[in-house]
């Protein structure tokens, strides 16, 4: 067995279970940010009811994340742990609460499809959070190696990308003209599967770094306030995340466009296969570049690279398929960096924010990752069939793409114009918001380590003041 690099305290055993924990936690997070609205369109409901019962079960999303960070960084196990417990019992739970969402009864009518959707995607959106923070949070419970944890986080990412690609590729291919099932069945196996891969965290993972007789975090709202307040770079980088992935209205939509503007649902499939050769290359080299420069700057590229090719994907057209594809393809490289980066900030800010308000609020610098993640997934989605209900989208029900196609509802050319809109041009405005955002986080990844010694105690406060390459 290859040995531990040095100074690290995880086992390969354990580094590869928490990876494979993510291949399916992002899975599940796929199904519902890039599918749901394709199923809900699929349903018979008015798209404009659908986006408001979408808008309305993030009011519950915006206390759910916060309360829930609060308890994460109060309460106490018996038996020594702090994120396992949640994860065993989020573990089994998400099969369940995922499966009720794609199994609306089609007899139901509109009022009663809606509720049965409400209902079950607040379950859904409460258990995502129990599988999400924790494991977040479990970087620093796992090893308290800088080193160990960009590793261990970094190739999460990779991780991730491939639970939401095999999903994508699956799903696709299960609900397509020429399989043809049903999506609560296609929803069942990929749960299933999911499940899977995310036990083994739960069996082979330890928190050996976590000691809860020494911890600062029992703290009041007013504590947590004023580190909130005092994490500046926090609320900016997830500000320009927030704009960035709210407006990211193709995922939402992609198996749409792939059967209405493309003329087959697995044309995405297939654009989505030639684009992952670039794209993986790319989140491979991703860990390599960050050690060499700074983290936003190879973020501040990457996301000016995705603006220029999503400007140049939406004036071309759709109608030129061969050079909507190269064009994807070239954009490959620059997401796929950009996606390994994403989540590699909060760690950074969880340091700085200890650093400036004396209090360590991992929890609470966790949930808000996961309050964006699943918020702004809601609000493309959301935004995606309230925009296209605009353009006056034929409602149609059907169970999977088979049933579509033999039904051969045609939509008008303004809907598709409409369609063609939503999907490559909303995105690129948000990716250009985001990057305006970007310009304001001045916090460099030399300075973090400093802080992460400070805090940590190796240095003090004065040593920690006089390295740091400006004041904070």
């Amino acid at each position: 067995m290859k040995p531990n690099p040095a100074g690290y305290m995880t086992t390969p055993k354990e580094r590869k279970s928490y990876w494979t924990y993510f291949v399916g936690q992002n899975a599940y997070y796929y199904i519902t940010a890039a599918f749901i609205s394709t199923y809900l369109a699929m349903q018979g409901i008015d798209l404009t009811k659908v986006a408001l019962v979408l808008l309305i079960v993030k009011i519950w999303d915006a206390i759910n994340d916060p309360l829930f960070g609060f308890l994460f960084d109060r309460i106490e196990f018996k038996n020594g742990q702090k994120s396992l417990p949640w994860l065993r019992f989020s573990t089994m739970l998400m099969p369940i609460v995922t499966i009720a969402i794609f199994s609306i009864p089609g007899a139901l009518s509109e009022t009663g499809k809606l509720i049965w959707f409400g209902t079950s995607y607040v379950l859904w959106d409460t258990v995502y959070t129990l599988t999400d923070a924790p494991a977040y949070a479990m970087l620093n419970t796992m090893t308290d190696n800088l080193q160990e944890r960009a590793e261990l986080l970094s190739i999460n990412r990779i991780y991730s990308g491939l639970g939401q690609g095999v999903c994508g590729v699956l799903l696709t291919v299960l609900i397509s003209e020429k399989v043809g099932l049903s999506a609560t069945w296609a929803i069942v196996i990929i749960s299933l599967l999911s499940a899977l891969c995310m036990m083994p965290l739960c069996r082979n993972c330890k928190e050996r770094n976590y000691h809860p007789e020494d911890r600062e975090e029992r703290f009041t709202f007013g504590q947590m306030w004023h580190y909130l307040k005092n994490n500046k770079y926090l609320v900016i980088y997830y500000c320009g995340y927030m704009a960035m992935d709210a407006l990211k209205t193709s995922a939402a939509l992609g198996l749409l466009a792939s059967f209405y503007l493309f003329g087959s649902s697995t044309f995405n499939l297939l654009l989505g296969l030639i684009s992952s050769v670039p794209g993986f290359v790319a989140a491979f080299l991703a860990p390599k570049i960050v050690k060499k420069h700074d983290k936003m700057k190879v973020l501040m590229l990457c996301n000016l690279l995705n603006v220029l090719f999503g400007f140049a994907i939406f004036f071309c057209g759709w109608e030129n398929k061969v050079l909507f594809i190269l064009l994807n393809v070239l954009r490959a490289a620059p997401a796929s960096i950009q996606g390994v980066l994403a989540f590699m900030f909060t760690p950074d800010c969880a340091e700085y924010g200890q650093y400036k308000s004396g209090v360590s609020a991992t929890g609470i610098t966790f949930a808000i990752q996961t309050f964006s993640v699943k918020l702004t997934a809601a609000i493309s989605s959301s935004l995606a069939l309230f925009l296209l209900g605009l353009f006056n989208w034929v409602s149609v029900q059907a169970s999977d793409f088979a049933e579509l196609e033999a039904l051969g509802i045609q939509q008008t050319p303004q809907a598709l114009n409409g369609l063609w809109i939503v999907y490559a041009l909303i995105p690129t405005i948000g990716l250009a918001i985001a990057g305006i955002f970007y310009l304001f986080y001045k916090l460099n990844d030399r300075d973090v380590q400093i802080m992460a010694k400070c805090n940590s105690g190796e240095i003090t406060r004065e040593e920690a003041e006089k390295q740091l390459s400006r004041a904070y």
